[in-house]
C-alpha cells in the first residue's frame, strides 16, 4: 500500500482519539514532518474545539495558520492537552528517534509539555533496536568538531547535515552505526555532551501511544507499564 495512504490512516485515527476528547477548549501540540502535516490538514474540522495551538517548528506553524487554526507560543499557555507528531524510528516501549526534519529540540519541549503524546506512524517505522535511522543531535554551531569527536568515541559516525540549519539557529549532526540498547541511558550520555543542545532520542519522555498505519488497517500500542 501507498505510504501517503499509510500516514493519511494514523492521522485519521489521531483525529478520532482527540475528537474524543472531553474539552471543547483543546489545547494541542502539533508536530512536523509529512505524517503530522496529515493530521494537520483534518484539524478545521475540529477547528470550534481548539482555544490554541503549539507547533515545534515553523512550517507546521504556517501550515496551521493558512487553515485558521491559532497559533502561540508554549509560554503563553499551561499544560497541552495532547501532542501529535510521527517518528522516524520506534521500539516495543515507544522510545523513539525523531529529528529527521530537524525540529528535535522544540518538539522534545512540546512533548515535555503535553499530558499525553500520540506517535503516528507507518508500520516500517517499528524496529525492535534504534539506530539504524541515523540519530539527529543538535549542537551549537561551534561546537560541531567538538562534539562529532565525542559521539565518534561511544561508536558513533556522525556526519554534518550541511546546508541545513534549526528553527533555533544550530546545525545537526546525522549519527550513522548505532545499535542503541538502551536509550535511555544513551539520550542521557549524548545531552551531557558540551556544545549538545538535545538528541533525536525520546526515552526520558517517549510517546503514551503509537498508532501504526499498515495495509490492513492502523494498529494502536500502548506504553507497557513501568
Amino acid at each position: 500500500m501507498d505510504q501517503q495512504i499509510l500516514k493519511q490512516k494514523v492521522a485519521e485515527a489521531a483525529f478520532a482519539r482527540v475528537t474524543a476528547y472531553h474539552s471543547d477548549h483543546l489545547l494541542l501540540g502539533i508536530g512536523t514532518g509529512t505524517t503530522a502535516e496529515c493530521f494537520i490538514r483534518l484539524l478545521p474540522d475540529l477547528k470550534s474545539r481548539v482555544e490554541a495551538t503549539v507547533a515545534s517548528s515553523d512550517r507546521s506553524a504556517a501550515l496551521l495558520v493558512e487553515l485558521g487554526l491559532p497559533v502561540v507560543d508554549l509560554n503563553a499557555v499551561g499544560p497541552l492537552d495532547v501532542y501529535i507528531d510521527g517518528a522516524d524510528e520506534a521500539n516495543s516501549r515507544l522510545h523513539l528517534i525523531k529529528g529527521g526534519g530537524a525540529a528535535l529540540t522544540r518538539e522534545k519541549i512540546v512533548a515535555a509539555a503535553s499530558r499525553e503524546f500520540i506517535c503516528i506512524a507507518d508500520v516500517s517505522k517499528r524496529v525492535a533496536t534504534l539506530g539504524a535511522f541515523p540519530l539527529p543531535v543538535e549542537v551549537i554551531p561551534m561546537a560541531r568538531s567538538h562534539v562529532a569527536r565525542e559521539l565518534f568515541q561511544i561508536g558513533g559516525q556522525p556526519v554534518w547535515r550541511e546546508g541545513v540549519t534549526t528553527d533555533n539557529g544550530n546545525l545537526i549532526l546525522d549519527v550513522h552505526g548505532l545499535e542503541i540498547e538502551d536509550p535511555l541511558s544513551m539520550e542521557s550520555r549524548i545531552n551531557q555532551m558540551t556544545g549538545v543542545v538535545c538528541n533525536g532520542l525520546f526515552a526520558a519522555r517517549p510517546a503514551d501511544v503509537l498508532l501504526l498505519g499498515a495495509p490492513s488497517g492502523v494498529e494502536e500500542v500502548l506504553a507497557p507499564a513501568p
